[in-house]
C-alpha cells in the first residue's frame, strides 16, 4: 500500500504547514484595516474580553501578531507544545463571539449561522488539526500498516500511536 504509507509519512507536515499557512494569511490580514472579514467582530470581542483594558488598534494588531506567530511556528515545526498553547489559546478567543454575540454569530440560532457565524465555526477544523498535530508532540507517529506495527485492528484507534512506521 504506497499510498497508505505515503500518507502516513507526509500527511502530518502537510497539515501543519497547511495550518500554518491559514494562520500566517489570516494574521497578516489583520494588518491592514479593512482587509480581514473579521476585523470588526475581532476588536469588540478582544475589548470585551479585555473588559476595555486594551484599546481596539492595539488589540487587533495583538491578535494579528498572535496569527502570524502561530502560522510561522506551525510552518517552522519547532516548539509544537508552546504552538499548540498559543493555538488553543487564539481558539478560545476566536469562538467567544459565539457566546458573547450570538445575535451577530446566527440568523437563527444555533443552526442557521450569519457569514461571521461561519467563520467562526469553520475554526472547528483548526483545534481539531491542532488536536492531531498534538498527538504526535511527544514522538506519536501515523502507522501504515497496524498488523506489521504489532497492533490490532480492533487496538488501532484508542492506542497511543507507535512511533515506527
Amino acid at each position: 500500500m504506497k499510498i497508505t504509507r505515503w500518507l502516513s509519512r507526509y500527511s502530518l507536515t502537510i497539515l501543519r504547514v497547511g495550518l500554518g499557512v491559514v494562520f500566517l494569511w489570516f494574521g497578516a490580514l489583520k494588518f491592514f484595516p479593512g482587509l480581514s472579514p473579521a476585523q470588526e467582530l475581532a476588536v469588540r470581542t478582544i475589548e470585551t474580553l479585555t473588559l476595555g483594558l486594551i484599546p481596539a488598534g492595539t488589540g487587533l494588531m495583538l491578535l494579528a501578531a498572535l496569527e502570524c506567530a502561530i502560522g510561522v511556528l506551525l510552518i517552522w515545526g519547532r516548539f509544537m507544545r508552546f504552538t499548540l498553547l498559543l493555538l488553543l489559546f487564539q481558539m478560545f478567543g476566536a469562538a467567544s463571539p459565539l457566546v458573547l454575540f450570538p445575535g451577530e454569530a446566527f440568523n437563527v440560532f444555533p443552526y442557521a449561522p450569519t457569514l461571521e457565524g461561519q467563520y467562526i465555526i469553520k475554526n472547528i477544523v483548526l483545534v481539531a488539526g491542532g488536536l492531531v498535530i498534538g498527538s504526535t508532540v511527544r514522538g506519536g507517529r501515523l502507522v501504515a500498516e497496524p498488523d506489521e506495527a504489532g497492533l490490532g485492528e480492533r487496538d488501532a484507534a484508542p492506542r497511543r500511536l507507535e512511533r515506527s512506521l
